[in-house]
């Protein structure tokens, strides 16, 4: 049934004249009565009945009235929340990020644009890498916060900034005093790793063998913060991002390390062949303006080691 002819029986129904409604509706009156002769043939019933100059509504047509209206007030209420998700305004944007950036670059990049437009709406997804991908892959998510370029073929991926690994070493371990390291310092010592598809786990691996070294694997976890928690018990070194916040007495020692370039690209992926809604559009621009500012605040918000001397 046609969405127009619908409201045009629902505003008859509710008393104006075939005249007027043909009028507000931008068609001739034969074309408006026609019309409803077809939705009458649809429906199998007669839905009017002629009382003088006037239709009224035959038992049918009050039953169909009801459920004629209800059903437009649904698809007006679905037509508005379309409206109000890809509103470059109020849209809503749904981004997937790693976990470990959900405690320093996000926050301020949704503060940022909330800023700006104060009416913008976001479903979060955190996960690991893999899932990320796939969130991407079947429209789950719009954009993508993540370590490294996923490498799929349907993806476009941007860097956005470098951030530093630093080596983790628990409290009173040899080295915990000192400012930097060389990788192959620890060369035979346990590593803590997450788990193998993730990709840090890929950088690790690399910059160990770079350094001369296959690292032997201690434990693995999911999340950075649990592999700062195992160093922290000391249970192994790591090579990790610098927490941003202040970090408890017994937290790892974090040591730059001087033999490798011991960082991960942390950068922003979309769909290649997708057209962006509006709202995630804008926050991809503003994701992209700001990722120089964060690249500069990072080391700022890290905290200075204590106790600290220079190491060779």
């Amino acid at each position: 049934m046609d969405v127009q002819v619908l409201r045009c029986f629902v505003a008859v129904a509710d008393g104006a004249t075939v005249t007027q409604v043909a009028a507000e509706a931008h068609m001739t009156q034969p074309a408006l009565s026609r019309a409803l002769g077809r939705l009458e043939h649809e429906a199998g019933a007669e839905l009017f009945q002629q009382v003088g100059r006037l239709l009224r509504l035959t038992p049918a047509g009050r039953a169909f009235r009801q459920h004629a209206a209800a059903a437009l007030e649904q698809l007006d209420r679905g037509l508005r929340t379309v409206h109000e998700t890809v509103s470059p305004e109020s849209g809503l944007i749904p981004l997937a990020f790693l976990h470990s950036l959900g405690t320093w670059l996000l926050p301020p990049l949704i503060t940022g644009f909330r800023e700006r437009f104060p009416r913008a709406r976001f479903e979060l997804r955190q996960a690991g890498e893999g899932v990320l991908v796939q969130n991407l892959l079947d429209g789950t998510a719009d954009l993508l916060l993540t370590a490294g370029d996923p490498g799929h073929p349907l993806i476009t991926w941007r860097r956005l900034l470098v951030e530093p690994l630093w080596l983790a070493v628990p409290p009173g371990h040899r080295l915990a005093r000192r400012r930097r390291a060389r990788l192959a310092e620890v060369a035979d010592e346990p590593f803590i790793m997450l788990r193998h598809e993730q990709g840090l786990r890929t950088v690790t691996e690399t910059l160990c063998r770079t350094a001369g070294f296959t690292p032997q694997v201690g434990f693995e976890g999911d999340e950075v913060a649990t592999l700062r928690g195992l160093v922290g018990a000391g249970l192994g070194v790591a090579l990790v991002p610098r927490p941003h916040a202040a970090a408890p007495a017994d937290a790892p020692s974090y040591l730059r390390v001087t033999d490798v370039h011991s960082a991960r690209d942390i950068g922003i992926a979309r769909l290649t062949s997708r057209t962006l809604p509006p709202s995630s559009a804008r926050f991809l621009d503003h994701v992209r303006e700001h990722a120089a500012s964060v690249a500069e605040r990072q080391d700022a918000h890290a905290p200075a080691p204590k106790n600290a001397r220079t190491g060779p």
